[in-house]
């Protein structure tokens, strides 16, 4: 990538990606915390920040604008 060309910031954290990568896989909340080596409340904490910065209400609405924008694939 050339230093003047504009790279949009990422609107998730990598981890809330992660998180919700394997949300879209039908993961429980202590599957995804076993597997990415953190606790269940981390793995809460981080869908509840995503969904604020989304702007939804539940897990669901979050993974369906997650899809919309291309931020997640099934």
């Amino acid at each position: 990538m050339k230093d003047n060309e504009y790279k949009p910031k990422q609107l998730l954290t990598k981890r809330e990606k992660e998180v919700f990568e394997h949300l879209v896989q039908d993961k429980t909340t202590k599957e995804i915390a076993q597997e990415l080596f953190i606790s269940e409340k981390t793995v809460r904490n981080h869908i509840s920040n995503a969904m604020q910065k989304l702007g939804v209400k539940g897990r669901s609405q979050a993974v369906v604008e997650l899809l919309r924008m291309g931020e997640l694939k099934l």
